[in-house]
């Protein structure tokens, strides 16, 4: 149990981008989901926020009663565009804290910062980190477990939502884990729980005041497996399962909104260094360069141009940007963010392969 593991998992992802692009939805109950038709819908809930969670409604819930619930509340069909851009940012900032980064859904990922962190003070202060470059650069919010197992850091990130961190250090993990029941264990669903119930155990402290032998004599396979979940056992390590990424970008938001031309261009240098940066490092190039423009009010337009060859060149791509911001520079609307994307990726190895092929053919 040496590992320091955080498991980060967005809080009502779908419905939190809906509130963060829409303000007038703040604070109150936002649906996420199948049209409910006045409550004769015949889909479901994909994702609700807080507020709506206040009625009872939950995902997966029949829309129909969803809508019987809160009939006053904001009913979105989902955008997963929009959801799948968020999330790709807030996994580049999680990725970037750790390169042993496992992605698990759209709203979820582990790192492993055993390397990164003597304490699990230092991966508090991490987390942290984790949590205000998402608000800040994202615009929505994540809740972090971090634990000496995956399974343990996946409980806890559930513990304080939205926007908690609950840190469970090695010697305190019997003690967190004990009163809590036994459904905040992955795979322990309602069904599982009765009969779980039926032979006495409730909490995930029974479980860990069970032997070994006669747990599986129970619950067999199933039962090893809770107990090594409850015991500190789980021995799975965070895999690397991240696809090959299409594109790397960054974004800023301004402190203010502003039209002042200055503050805008050391923005888009700052940025764009950044960006250079990563792609030395990762020792890749690009073909695609792109303006994401956000203008008071949560506008925002994008713009792009794609190069006739890959490339590394810094300052070319600032050309270009403000090239295509020329467009919005008499715009009398202040600017409330600004970002760039470069996209159509290429390792650099691939290219001096192929020019090395085109060579030797010639």
């Amino acid at each position: 149990m040496n590992q320091i593991i955080l498991h980060c998992d967005l809080d009502a992802f779908f419905a939190a981008v809906e509130v963060r692009d829409n303000p007038d939805y703040k604070d109150k109950p936002v649906i996420v989901g199948a049209d409910p038709k006045a409550g004769k819908g015949r889909g479901v809930v994909s994702t609700c926020n807080y507020e709506a969670r206040k009625y009872g409604l939950h995902s997966a819930m029949p829309i129909s009663i969803a809508y019987k619930k809160c009939p006053y509340g904001i009913y979105l069909r989902p955008d997963f565009t929009k959801y799948q851009e968020a999330s790709e940012k807030v996994m580049g900032i999680i990725n970037s804290v750790s390169s042993i980064f496992q992605q698990v859904s759209i709203d979820e990922a582990y790192i492993d910062i055993s390397e990164n962190c003597r304490t699990y003070e230092d991966a508090f202060i991490v987390a942290k980190e984790i949590q205000s470059r998402v608000l800040d650069e994202v615009g929505i919010t994540l809740s972090i477990g971090c634990a000496p197992t995956k399974s343990i850091a996946k409980i806890a990130s559930d513990f304080k939502k939205p926007n908690g961190i609950t840190i469970v250090k090695p010697e305190k993990f019997k003690e967190f884990l004990s009163p809590l029941d036994i459904t905040r264990i992955p795979g322990i669903g309602k069904k599982s729980k009765e009969y779980y119930n039926n032979q006495g155990i409730k909490v995930i402290g029974d479980i860990i005041n069970t032997p070994l032998h006669r747990m599986i004599e129970k619950f067999g396979k199933n039962g090893k497996w809770v107990w090594d979940i409850a015991n500190g056992m789980d021995k799975r390590e965070v895999k690397n399962s991240m696809r090959e990424r299409k594109s790397i970008s960054k974004e800023r938001t301004f402190f203010k909104d502003t039209n002042d031309f200055q503050e805008i261009l050391t923005k888009f240098d700052e940025i764009n260094e950044k960006l250079h940066k990563k792609v030395k490092n990762d020792n890749i190039s690009y073909k695609t360069i792109t303006l994401k423009i956000r203008l008071e009010g949560f506008l925002t337009f994008t713009r792009s141009k794609t190069l006739p060859n890959h490339t590394q060149n810094k300052e070319k791509t600032i050309k270009i940007i403000l090239e295509l911001f020329k467009e919005f520079s008499n715009d009398k609307r202040k600017i409330r963010l600004v970002g760039i994307k470069l996209s159509n990726l290429i390792s650099r190895s691939t290219i001096i392969q192929k020019d090395l092929l085109s060579y030797l053919k010639g």
